[in-house]
């Protein structure tokens, strides 16, 4: 592995703390740490590689938090865990056969709908009104969670705010729409960051310390969700959603 200097590695460590602590809330981490990635000079499709290798250890430890709180639903995520695993593995597969830039029209609509939804319906999500499934309903979640792993592998952006977006509508409030959000998340960055192991697609010297730091952002940041509650967490998925449409929207126009 590649030595790194001090400054490049204090420089990883700024930027993975600050991406995974807001993306173990809300998602959209990926909008700090990719960036800074490709800055130090990595390659575009190592950089993806590396910065899944990195996030899925953020993830793991807002996972990991929020399970330790209560907040994720254990019966339904191990219904949708592995479902979320496999789309994302598929997803991975599926773009070395097409690009992705294909959905980013799509991506941007649906982005404006779920931030004008979240921003006109004041009150939802306050409080959770999950009471349990039905059968249908929990086949078409399990479509969501294939469908949404899919997209991650694909091509990810947003992927954080729908899966959010997707508990909230079948009751959650905000917090526990965060947490269990976080844990399908986490599926997909594992089958992410096996195919770009297999394909060699990941730099290990930058992966590990940005990582570790990623596991101290997470944990930091699911903290503070935790002790804020819903009103911390629905403004700064309405931020984020919105940074997100303005990244894909001049993303379009280059």
């Amino acid at each position: 592995m590649e030595t790194l200097s001090p400054e490049l590695l204090a420089f990883l460590v700024v930027f993975g703390f600050g991406a995974a602590f807001i993306d173990s809330v809300v998602g959209g981490g990926g909008l700090i740490s990719l960036p800074a990635l490709l800055w130090i000079g990595l390659p575009p499709h190592l950089a993806l590689g590396t910065n899944k290798a990195a996030a899925v250890m953020g993830a793991l430890a807002s996972f990991a938090t929020f399970v330790r709180s209560g907040r994720v639903n254990g019966w339904l995520i191990r219904r949708l865990f592995p479902l979320s695993l496999i789309g994302s593995a598929a997803g991975v597969l599926v773009v070395r056969q097409i690009s992705p830039d294909v959905l980013r029209p799509l991506v941007v609509v649906m982005l404006a709908v779920v931030l004008v939804y979240s921003v006109l319906k004041k009150d939802w999500g306050r409080e959770n009104r999950y009471h349990g499934m039905t059968r249908r309903m929990l086949l078409l979640s399990g479509c969501v969670a294939f469908s949404f792993g899919f997209y991650d592998g694909f091509f990810g952006p947003g992927t954080g705010s729908f899966l959010l977006f997707s508990f909230l509508l079948v009751g959650f409030d905000f917090l526990g729409a965060a947490a269990n959000a976080r844990a399908l998340n986490f599926a997909s960055n594992i089958a992410g960051v096996v195919m770009f192991g297999i394909l060699g697609l990941i730099d290990f010297s930058y992966a590990l310390p940005m990582g570790l730091s990623m596991i101290a952002g997470a944990w930091c940041g699911a903290h503070m969700a935790l002790k804020k509650g819903t009103g911390y967490v629905r403004p700064l998925f309405i931020v984020m959603t919105t940074v997100l449409i303005g990244k894909q929207i001049i993303d379009l126009l280059k």
